[in-house]
């Protein structure tokens, strides 16, 4: 068995507060292969921006990386690095594309000068000519014209904008790509040629990718994988066509039957409650008090992570209850 790209193992993100510390991602485990490509969705506030970063050590106080580990091709612990080699480690093995292209470049910086600098800054070799024949090479890779090197952001458009930021991920080739809302404020049409040029570049590269967001109906488009996050926890990771086709966890039910469907005439469902609010969090599962199928212990019990036959997890008391009677079952028959 080929060992993971990137592992995370118990990851946990805390941010101070005078209420006490708010646990943004609580004990997150994640096992990404060479290649492929995995979807957090969720809820805003539901901690996946805050496992990207955290995987890149972005972090910012009052946050910290409160525990767990972060393997990047199987022998590098990130959160061991000094500060200068995770520096060199961003953009070169793990890049990523941020969700504001608007706000993520220099508008007083000409494109190709903010390129170079990136370049350089974190190790690519060759002299100013080769350097600018690298950047004229990206950009043609995400189907910009090499002009566009020459134009300072304010002179392109958001689609544009986006290109650019993705040409500048992938420049130095890094085997794991993070995707956080990468079309947001985007129209549909140029949504979608964002997401068929990086998947193009992805497969080209070889390199894994981490999709964040929120639309359930692009995830389903682009990865293999789905993570669904709520109240800073994994709640349900399995293949695409596992959970739209069978969601186990009630949360994951509800956020499918939200899509919008062609086929036949429904009356949307919205998930009941409101959002879920760390800062004084439920006791017991953390979603029992919008869960449409709530148990009584379902407020005092935290629930446990269970595995499925096909290797697809999920996060509920309704199938660690269905488990403990298959271990009885099983243990009777032995």
């Amino acid at each position: 068995m080929t060992r993971p790209v990137l592992q995370l193992e118990d990851l946990r993100v805390y941010y101070g507060t005078r209420q006490g510390d708010v646990k943004a991602a609580d004990g997150v485990n994640l096992t990404l292969s060479k290649g492929e490509r995995f979807g957090l969705v969720g809820e805003s506030g539901s901690g996946k921006t805050t496992t990207a970063l955290a995987i890149l050590r972005m972090i910012k106080p009052p946050g910290k990386i409160a525990g767990g580990r972060i393997t990047l091709d199987g022998d590098v612990d990130i959160l061991k690095l000094s500060d200068e080699e995770m520096r060199m480690t961003r953009l070169s093995r793990i890049a990523m594309i941020p969700q504001g292209a608007m706000n993520s470049l220099n508008p007083v910086v000409r494109v190709k000068d903010q390129m170079i600098l990136t370049m350089r800054t974190h190790g690519e070799p060759g002299n100013d000519h080769q350097i600018l024949q690298r950047v004229e090479e990206l950009l043609d890779s995400v189907g910009l014209q090499p002009n566009v090197a020459d134009l300072y952001p304010h002179e392109l458009s958001g689609g544009m904008k986006q290109r650019v930021c993705i040409a500048l991920a992938i420049s130095m080739s890094p085997q794991v790509i993070l995707a956080d809302e990468p079309t947001s404020a985007l129209d549909v049409v140029v949504q979608r040629r964002i997401m068929q040029t990086l998947r193009t570049l992805q497969e080209k590269l070889g390199a894994a990718v981490i999709l964040v967001g929120h639309d359930m109906g692009l995830m389903a488009q682009f990865v293999d994988r789905l993570g669904v996050m709520y109240g800073g926890k994994l709640v349900e990771v399995g293949t695409v066509e596992e959970i739209f086709n069978d969601p186990k966890h009630p949360y994951t039910q509800l956020l499918i039957s939200s899509i919008p469907s062609l086929d036949r005439k429904r009356d949307f469902q919205g998930i009941p409650g409101m959002p879920l609010s760390l800062h004084n969090p439920p006791t017991g599962c953390l979603f029992h008090p919008r869960c449409p199928h709530v148990m009584e212990h379902c407020s005092t019990q935290e629930p446990i992570e269970i595995t499925f036959d096909s290797g697809r997890t999920a996060l509920c008391l309704l199938y660690n209850e269905a488990h403990i009677d298959k271990e009885i079952a099983d243990g009777s028959t032995a």
